[in-house]
């Protein structure tokens, strides 16, 4: 097979490529599907990344090191005197290391929230780069 007749087939084949987009059905006579567009706002994405640092990671910290001192002080308080004590006081102390992990992981998760909606604009940024690329014509260079 001759150079020029290569090229001329993967012309043929090129010119029978088509990017377009097949639906397997059509759209309800009201329009759309029901589901609301796919749509993103950055500003609100930052504004409540901003509000999980400003005021929920550290509102939790707070109460959580209030519930700490105030377990603490009943716990003393229904502790062992004189060999006698309160049951409760050993079971507080349970309960409120279940506590304490639970505010532990709550934190951690209002973390991974707020990096999470920090990048999301970067995110879908680079996903519609991508996806231009996937569709854009073939560059002259893949001719070669």
């Amino acid at each position: 097979m001759a150079w020029d007749e290569w090229k001329q087939i993967k012309n043929d084949v090129a010119a029978q490529r088509t990017d377009s987009m097949r639906l397997n059905q059509l759209a309800p006579v009201a329009g759309g599907g029901g589901a609301p567009d796919l749509a993103t706002s950055p500003e609100k994405k930052q504004a409540a990344a901003k509000a999980i640092n400003d005021h929920l990671e550290p509102d939790v910290e707070r109460y959580g090191k209030h519930a700490t001192e105030s377990v603490k002080a009943v716990v003393k308080e229904l502790g062992a005197r004189d060999g006698y004590g309160w049951d409760t006081s050993g079971a507080l102390k349970k309960a409120h290391k279940t506590w304490e992990q639970q505010v532990k992981a709550l934190l951690g998760r209002l973390a991974s929230e707020k990096h999470a909606l920090s990048r999301t604009g970067i995110d879908f940024r680079n996903d519609d780069i991508g996806i231009g690329s996937q569709l854009a014509p073939p560059s002259p260079i893949d001719e070669y």
